[in-house]
């Protein structure tokens, strides 16, 4: 084996890693628990600032 064909398989390998983690990343099955893990920074809110939010949000698009 002679350094082009490992740096072939090294660019194969990297090819393959790169398509398995964006088909799991888009995959369907996932969207909830990333929907749940984009929330998590504003998970210790209090309520009252979160309803808040909402009502500016709502207001702002009316």
């Amino acid at each position: 084996m002679d350094i082009g064909t490992l740096r072939g398989l090294g660019t194969l390998l990297v090819l393959v890693a790169f398509v398995s983690v964006t088909l799991w990343a888009y995959s369907g099955r996932n969207k909830a628990r990333f929907d749940e893990a984009a929330n998590l920074p504003f998970a210790d809110e209090p309520v009252h600032k979160i309803a808040q939010k909402e009502q500016l949000s709502r207001s702002n698009n009316q």
